[in-house]
């Protein structure tokens, strides 16, 4: 008879408690991740796709290197996110804690406060939506892992997808991801078109 009554609230918890297990999991994966480098293809909400390299180190760096012919760039320098359009010598900035990639490159942020797991259709991958209520125009940012015991945290990362403040998606898809090898600062450097010399 306690069987009975229990059975109810075993249903209610179960998915709750599996939340948090795996957003448990994120957590755990991000902290675990110090570099990274990965193969990616970025599609724009107009279904244009670049690829390129991904390298990551934490705290604060990442750099998107595009492929062959593609004049851009994004890197961040752990200081700030930058956008370098070589074709007409621009360059943009923004602080790292404004965009949707803080959550990639902050070790210590807790994202139990602004994240939640959402349902996916596949038992294997764990997605995470990440955004903060209290600051909408930093977007929000969907990660999506596969399990997997051999990468921190039992979970690889396998991209992203992010809204910014005008509603605009960009999907990223990773490849050959690579955790944890040694990669030097001079990785984040990059040439300022405006004037003579790398900075960084």
């Amino acid at each position: 008879m306690i069987a009975k009554y229990l059975l109810p609230l075993v249903a209610i918890t179960a998915p709750a408690i599996a939340q948090q297990s795996d957003l448990a999991l994120v957590q755990r994966h991000l902290r675990g991740v110090q570099t990274m480098t990965a193969g990616f293809a970025q599609t724009d909400r107009t279904g244009k796709t670049l690829t390129g390299t991904l390298t990551l180190k934490r705290p604060g760096k990442i750099r998107f290197q595009y492929g062959q012919g593609v004049p851009i760039l994004v890197v961040a320098d752990g200081k700030s996110l930058w956008f370098i359009d070589y074709s007409v010598r621009q360059v943009s900035r923004w602080p790292i804690g404004g965009s949707p990639l803080a959550v990639l490159l902050d070790p210590n942020a807790d994202i139990a406060k602004f994240a939640q797991i959402i349902p996916s259709s596949d038992p294997r991958i764990v997605l995470a939506l990440v955004r903060d209520p209290k600051r909408p125009q930093f977007g929000a940012i969907t990660l999506a892992f596969a399990r997997d015991a051999l990468s921190p945290g039992g979970l690889r990362m396998q991209g992203w997808v992010a809204l910014d403040a005008q509603n605009n998606r960009t999907t990223v898809h990773l490849s050959d991801q690579r955790f944890n090898a040694p990669v030097a600062d001079s990785a984040f450097k990059w040439r300022d078109p405006r004037q003579a010399g790398p900075r960084g």
